[in-house]
């Protein structure tokens, strides 16, 4: 069988405009290249009310243990300014050593590398090395993540499949391939406030209640101290207001709501629930009539140094010649889910082009993730049979 060229397959991915919760014959392409390996595809669609539709895929060669998955999602974001491309975003084009195209980067460009590097694998152990490999690839990370990742792994698990271990393939590395990887996240939450008042007239302010005065005062309380200072594992919590709105189009009315929302990143010394807690009080005490509604993203995570961080270094230092910083900065991932069936480390690409503007991706950068991804399974495999 010819072998498979990560950087080829990147190219037909990203030709794909996945853009969520749209497939585009992604998921199609995927299984092409790992049926004829010997993966079992399954697509597995969920559908929640309010939420779009979205199909995934998971894909599994063998059927014992240990399992070593490959997570990642084949859904990209929108391309923005579609002049300021240098060259078409869903164009998959490669130009002096780099791959430009919208999801080269995040993350189109390791899920070809999973590939690449399971075929190698295979050609060298044979089919049966004495394990499974899987690759869980999700349409729905770039979006509300309802009906992906964290629906296909109750699934499995509801029908007895287990995960031993699992590589994401976002890219973590700052400056250079290898430089990082993300042994954990902070965990998120969006929160709205909505402040109540009177409506009035601005020269008879006695006979009304401005909620923006109680509103500012909530938000100063909120941000008057760091919620922490962080830990050895985690930088500190951070909350940042990120709007506040009245709506109100003249200069003469009080108006009768105002409303903000901000989002907290929070380490492991706090929990959704501590903070709302902690919200609730804060708000209390500083005065007026509210209402809050919270959305929580995900809980932190971290996922302890042990064989699986000693596999992934390893594998790195062998290819670059790197040893990783092994971090939690950054956003969230797919692995705050993962996190709850199995050790899980993110490591891909250079994330410094994703979601901007002509995002891109070297090529040699490509190839030698995928030969990283080759070395972390036969490192995984090495005691198997």
């Amino acid at each position: 069988m010819t072998a498979i060229d990560p950087v080829a397959l990147a190219q037909t991915l990203i030709r794909r405009p996945s853009v969520t919760p749209r497939d585009e014959g992604v998921l199609g392409v995927l299984e092409a290249a790992l049926e004829p390996l010997g993966f079992r595809c399954e697509r597995m669609p969920f559908s929640e009310p309010g939420t779009p539709d979205v199909d995934n895929l998971f894909a599994r060669h063998g059927t014992g243990g240990p399992h070593f998955c490959f997570a990642g999602h084949s859904d990209v974001v929108p391309v923005g300014d579609l002049n300021g491309w240098s060259i078409a975003p869903f164009a998959g084009e490669v130009h002096n050593g780099t791959l430009y195209g919208r999801g080269a980067a995040d993350m189109k460009g390791a899920i070809a590398a999973f590939v690449a590097a399971a075929q190698r694998f295979l050609d060298a152990r044979g089919p049966g090395f004495g394990g499974s490999i899987s690759l869980m690839i999700t349409g729905d990370e770039e979006g509300p993540s309802i009906n992906g990742t964290r629906k296909m792994l109750s699934s499995l698990a509801a029908r007895g499949e287990t995960i031993d271990a699992c590589i994401v393939g976002e890219p973590t590395c700052e400056s250079a391939l290898g430089d990082m990887a993300k042994i954990g996240r902070r965990g998120s939450m969006n929160v709205t406030i909505e402040v109540t008042g009177v409506q009035g007239h601005v020269g008879y302010p006695h006979l009304a209640d401005n909620p923006i005065h109680a509103l500012l005062r909530m938000l100063s309380a909120l941000t008057a101290e760091p919620l922490d200072a962080g830990n050895a594992a985690f930088q500190p919590s951070s909350l940042q207001i990120t709007t506040i709105d009245v709506g109100n189009p003249v200069t003469n009315v009080i108006p009768a709501r105002a409303k903000a929302r901000f989002n907290i990143r929070f380490n492991d010394m706090h929990s959704s629930a501590s903070l709302e807690a902690w919200i609730r009080r804060t708000l209390d005490a500083a005065g007026g009539r509210y209402a809050l509604a919270i959305e929580v993203s995900g809980e932190s995570f971290l996922t302890p140094e042990g064989r699986l961080s000693a596999i992934l270094v390893d594998a790195i230092a062998e290819v670059t010649g790197r040893k990783p910083d092994l971090s939690t900065t950054g956003g969230t991932s797919d692995a705050r889910f993962i996190t709850r069936f199995a050790p899980v480390i993110d490591f891909g690409l250079v994330g410094r082009t994703m979601h901007k503007i002509d995002e891109r991706a070297p090529v040699a950068d490509i190839d030698a993730l995928s030969r990283i991804y080759e070395a972390i399974l036969v490192r995984f495999f090495a005691d198997t049979p």
